[in-house]
């Protein structure tokens, strides 16, 4: 059986590897831990990050459609636990725990319902699979990192509670006067004033816009890479460790060849991850709105694998909160780029360079025609990955 169709209804948490004992640093979404003397502290960590599972029993996809996603979804709810991450930073703070039979809050409830599997959340497997249909992808079909990151860019459109630009940069470039134009939109209207003559309307403009954006947006940068042909290139490896060191990091989805996983650290030359290949009941909120959440947590030790035995195709998330954020990400990884020992796994750039192409110019959109061209330039790291169907 392959992996992807792999689901563990029957596995019981002791059967779950116990963290390590070692004396090496654990690293999880920017925290440092020591694994000898901070164990519950690691494992209260994971348990409090989002855990979307294949679900199954829910409402048909568009109607008609599937009512599970086991065997094709993983990818879909790896980009829900990444996009999850940055939700729970958004709204709850790094620094916020899970603990079973708590009191939810009211911005804890928001998020799950986000996620919950029905049409009309935000970030339902049902949202994924169907926006992915534009992105060339039929329902029911498998994704690679690229497709979910670009569809989750189109779904936090709708997200008018959590105001989220989600970018994907290209090309494996990050381009910072790009990325300032998008979290704070007020500046296009600074420099419009600067030719219009009527500088004072178009001022008043932007300081409503900047008034109404609070300045920034918070920012969801998700880097679709390819570290190596069809194995992920030593020359990487240190490189990615230090992702999982900053403060802004959001993990990483990608996995094996179908099989996808969030990663969210590491310890010694082991990835730490959550899997999604549990397939579980779909769940209804109660009555009073709140949401039986012990199922979108795992409460056994976390996942590891070998980071060489990592597909060379992924995409990393960052999140920032603020522009102070953003301005800290970027020293960061212009001090990463300095370092000896690894190799840079992305560029970051002041400017657009004149030899890219924007993706706007290439009036990439929904019901565009020519979804050959779409996967080709969005996706090809999916010829790694076997499609599933259903």
């Amino acid at each position: 059986m392959d992996a992807a169709t792999l689901t563990y209804d029957t596995l019981r948490f002791g059967e779950f590897e116990d963290f390590p004992e070692t004396s090496e640093p654990v690293w999880i979404l920017g925290k440092e831990y020591n694994a000898l003397t901070e164990k519950d502290e690691i494992l209260s960590d994971v348990t409090s990050r989002l855990w979307f599972t294949y679900r199954k029993n829910f409402q048909p996809i568009g109607g008609t459609g599937p009512t599970s996603d086991t065997g094709w979804g993983c990818m879909l709810r790896c980009g829900q636990m990444i996009l999850g991450e940055a939700l729970m930073c958004r709204h709850l703070g790094r620094g916020w725990r899970w603990a079973r039979d708590q009191k939810q809050r009211e911005e804890y409830i928001s998020i799950l319902n986000a996620f919950i599997d029905k049409k009309d959340s935000y970030y339902s497997i049902h949202q994924i699979a169907q926006m992915g249909v534009g992105e060339g992808k039929p329902i029911g079909q498998w994704y690679g990192p690229n497709t979910v990151a670009q569809v989750l860019k189109k779904l936090a459109v709708f997200d008018t509670w959590s105001r989220l630009v989600v970018h994907v940069a290209m090309d494996n470039t990050v381009i910072i006067e790009e990325i300032k134009r998008l979290c704070m939109p007020w500046l296009d209207l600074v420099g419009e004033a600067e030719g219009e003559s009527e500088v004072n309307g178009c001022l008043e403009g932007a300081c409503a816009l900047a008034e109404e954006t609070a300045l920034w947006k918070p920012l969801v940068l998700l880097i679709p890479l390819r570290l190596g042909l069809s194995d992920i290139n030593e020359a990487y490896i240190e490189t990615l460790k230090q992702c999982f060191m900053l403060p802004q990091s959001l993990g990483v989805i990608g996995g094996k060849p179908n099989s996808a996983h969030y990663f969210i650290g590491y310890v010694g030359e082991e990835l730490i991850y959550l899997d999604p290949h549990t397939t579980q009941p779909a769940v209804e909120p109660c009555e009073d709105g709140q949401v039986p959440d012990e199922t979108y947590h795992c409460q056994h030790p976390p996942c590891r694998m070998h980071i060489c035995e990592l597909d060379p195709s992924i995409a990393a998330g960052f999140f920032c909160k603020t522009e102070d954020d953003f301005d800290d990400w970027c020293m960061r990884i212009r001090r990463l780029s300095c370092k000896k020992g690894g190799l840079p796994m992305f560029e970051l750039v002041d400017s657009q360079p004149v030899h890219m192409v924007s993706v706007d110019t290439l009036n990439l959109t929904p019901d565009f025609s020519d979804s050959d061209r779409l996967e080709r330039f969005f996706d090809s790291e999916d010829e790694e990955f076997e499609i599933l169907s259903l």
